[in-house]
């Protein structure tokens, strides 16, 4: 699977001028792509207006995505907002080329910065298929929690898009690999830049990683970019038997 990392500079609450230069750097890569994946909140930043930047489900925003999936014959994740049955969400959404649709709300929710206050947390996992390869998708602060991210034979990739701050960097890059060498799955991690309408700066340095914890890919600090590389259920596979940690493994009970 060919999976591209798109690291964008968020334009705070203009979800217009955000989907249009998301389609600018998508265009731009010439590399063929399977799975293209945005940062969290990729369309409006994390606003603290969630409710007014939130969409229905199947809106304006998965429109957009469903005819870049269509347009480059791939599929495309992120997060963004969603309203629905009175909850807000910070929601994960995959769409592939037919409209094939994916979602996972985020599970832990930001106490410190008043996430909690406006959203409603999500109380699943959301394990999918495509392309053969197994997808576990997480956002943000979901990635310091690694009971709630334990592979249990059920995933090959781990997704996490996020608004990580640069002050907390070293922590981002800390703690991506550690889930892939425990967990022994590929992970990427995608992180926008810029600074937010607090004051909040976000570096980037989205990462595609190995399931030994080896960087495959990296997107350079402060810097808008997109960049694609490949991995292999094969080689995957292979690392697995040849060292089933896995066999050892505490079973793990989850409250929800």
């Amino acid at each position: 699977m060919r999976i591209t990392l798109v690291q964008s500079e968020i334009r705070w609450e203009d979800k217009t001028a955000n989907l249009s230069h998301l389609n600018e750097m998508i265009s731009a890569t010439e590399d063929h792509s399977d799975l293209i994946v945005l940062p969290e909140t990729f369309n409006t930043g994390f606003s603290m207006k969630g409710l007014e930047m939130a969409e229905e489900t199947r809106s304006d925003t998965f429109k957009w995505m469903l005819d870049i999936a269509k347009g480059r014959n791939a599929a495309i994740c992120g997060s963004y907002f969603i309203k629905e049955a009175g909850h807000l969400y910070n929601r994960f959404v995959f769409v592939d080329k037919t409209g094939r649709e994916i979602s996972y709300d985020k599970r832990h929710l930001f106490s410190m910065g008043g996430e909690d206050t406006l959203f409603t947390r999500g109380n699943k996992r959301s394990v999918f298929e495509y392309g053969g390869i197994r997808i576990n998708p997480v956002v943000c602060y979901d990635l310091r929690f690694p009971v709630w991210l334990r592979n249990r034979g059920d995933y090959d990739l781990l997704i996490c898009v996020a608004n990580w701050p640069e002050s907390r960097r070293e922590v981002w890059n800390y703690l991506l690999r550690a889930r892939a060498i425990e967990n022994q799955a590929f992970v990427a991690g995608v992180n926008c830049i810029g600074i937010d309408n607090s004051g909040n700066r976000c570096s980037g340095e989205s990462v595609l990683i190995d399931p030994k914890g080896r960087v495959i890919l990296t997107l350079p600090e402060n810097q808008e970019g997109a960049a694609t590389a490949e991995i292999t259920l094969n080689e995957l596979e292979d690392f697995r038997r040849k060292f089933p940690v896995w066999k050892d493994a505490d079973d793990f009970k989850i409250n929800i």
